[in-house]
């Protein structure tokens, strides 16, 4: 109960306030809990960190991978994940923007254990959409000649990017714009 309590907390003030920017205190603070009971469950705040993004995109990945399960074709796959990130037009699945967006910016250069973690988390997302594109050529619902790499590296760059956008610039025609784009794409690589 405790350790879920810290991470629910930590989770929300790194992804509104940064990683750098939160300390201990912040999250004690807000948890209305000791620094002890928190190190009790966390080595320290680099361990906490990781944890917490990895809770956040594993939040991510679950709602996405529920909504690609119930599809029955690689277009239908595809656009869940463009569909996901379109609901931080509306109703953002979490305060704060992508959590994968935000802690890559922030470990940039800055902390290479987030970093890695990072890493990891965007190759599976990459990996994950290759595969989508990869199986919608084998079955022939998309277009042989599609490259599946340079397509989910589209994907993913424009989606991060137009959250980006829409969270600095505080307007939503960024991400509508990219949804629009996107959709086009996916439409364009179908036999």
């Amino acid at each position: 109960m405790t350790r879920s309590i810290i991470l629910k907390t930590a989770c929300e003030l790194f992804n509104t306030q940064g990683y750098k920017a939160t300390s201990i205190s912040d999250i004690t603070e807000k948890a209305k809990l000791t620094k002890g009971a928190l190190y009790r469950h966390f080595q320290d705040k680099s361990s906490l960190e990781k944890e917490a993004l990895r809770t956040m995109c594993n939040k991510m990945f679950s709602d996405i991978t529920h909504a690609i399960k119930a599809s029955s074709n690689s277009k239908d796959k595809l656009l869940c994940i463009v569909e996901y990130f379109s609901a931080y037009n509306t109703k953002a699945p979490f305060k704060g923007g992508c959590p994968l967006m935000n802690a890559a910016v922030e470990a940039d250069d800055t902390n290479p254990e987030l970093k890695h973690v990072v890493q990891f988390i965007m190759e599976q997302m990459h990996q994950s959409i290759v595969t989508i594109i990869e199986n919608g050529i084998k079955h022939k619902q998309i277009k042989k000649d599609t490259n599946a790499q340079e397509l989910s590296s589209f994907m993913i760059s424009s989606l991060e990017g137009s959250v980006m956008m829409m969270k600095v610039m505080d307007s939503h025609l960024h991400l509508a714009n990219c949804v629009s784009h996107l959709k086009k794409e996916i439409n364009g690589v179908m036999i």
